[in-house]
């Protein structure tokens, strides 16, 4: 990619990358609680990288789930903005500037952001799968390629490819967000969207009318008791790349899955009523989980900088 240089003098520029980044990092502090907390785990100049991808996904996310007049056009014209923008590496929107550089930064393939927005596309039309295999490969644009745009943001450990990782990677994109279609069954029912497998429910003999008028009985608990283990599953899968990434970012990763997993247990506290409303992990508990992981990851950079005394961590902006 061959960057055009952008407006304004050079102070001009890092002010505007730099106030995108803080742009991104609201975003990601109202909607994403848990997220965010897991992030002030990272070291500092890997942490607006991550905040940036969360704030675009958020956005993109946005103009199918929020629509305004024109759900369609509004994506084309936001998706052609961002992709003719990574070209010229520069953009006057502050979430698409802070995912531009990001990108360039940490030369993350631009087919994963052209794959997610494929993904949000689908969202107008379709709202429904057939089975786990139809769900796994609307999750492959909206989820696995998340993973493998943050994988190089956390990086590897010594003497660990980023392909290695990947597969990982992908399996905990694809957890955390089945852990989402989960806790919000009730508003993507609102929405017209089912994202739960149409096999398993007819198996369980749920229909999407009963998820839509919030029927809660004994077969949406079998149903979703199954999905949870299904679930589960996928986090399994995800565990062995975590001692793969650097070591100072493996506590974020940790607290995130930590976080993310309690939506599970919370879900089956509740005795999987998920259309009676969301559940959520509470603060206190939130709070606990980051104290834990503190420590951990404090003593990892101090580890890394000892091993590394000439590196020091730098906004990135």
């Amino acid at each position: 990619m061959t960057a055009l240089r952008p407006p304004g003098t050079q102070a001009h520029r890092q002010e505007q990358l730099r106030a995108a980044y803080r742009h991104c990092a609201s975003i990601a502090a109202e909607h994403g609680k848990s997220y965010h907390l897991a992030t002030r785990l990272l070291t500092p100049d890997r942490r607006p990288a991550v905040h940036a991808l969360y704030a675009a996904a958020r956005v993109a996310d946005d103009l199918v789930d929020v629509p305004g007049a024109d759900p369609a056009g509004d994506l084309v014209e936001w998706s052609r903005a961002v992709l003719a923008e990574l070209e010229s590496g520069w953009s006057d929107d502050p979430v698409r500037l802070a995912l531009v550089h990001t990108y360039r930064r940490y030369d993350i393939p631009v087919e994963h952001l052209v794959d997610f927005l494929a993904a949000m596309t689908s969202d107008l039309d379709v709202s429904g799968y057939a089975d786990l295999a139809a769900l796994d490969r609307y999750m492959w644009g909206s989820a696995s390629v998340i993973g493998l745009q943050v994988l190089p943001v956390l990086g590897t450990a010594p003497g660990v490819a980023r392909e290695e990782a990947a597969p990982h990677a992908i399996a905990l994109g694809e957890a955390f967000q089945l852990t989402n279609f989960l806790r919000d069954v009730a508003e993507d029912a609102d929405r017209g969207r089912v994202y739960l497998p149409a096999d398993l429910m007819a198996a369980h003999g749920v229909t999407r009318e009963q998820l839509t008028e919030k029927r809660h009985d004994a077969n949406v608990r079998e149903l979703m008791r199954e999905m949870v283990a299904v679930v589960r599953r996928r986090y399994d899968d995800a565990a062995p790349g975590t001692p793969m990434l650097a070591p100072e970012s493996r506590d974020c990763v940790r607290a995130a899955t930590a976080l993310y997993g309690g939506i599970l247990t919370e879900i089956e506290r509740a005795d999987y009523r998920v259309l009676d409303g969301r559940v959520s992990v509470s603060r206190p508990r939130r709070l606990a989980v980051f104290a834990r992981r503190l420590a951990a990851a404090q003593l990892a950079r101090v580890r890394v900088t000892m091993a590394n005394p000439k590196s020091r961590s730098s906004t990135g902006a």
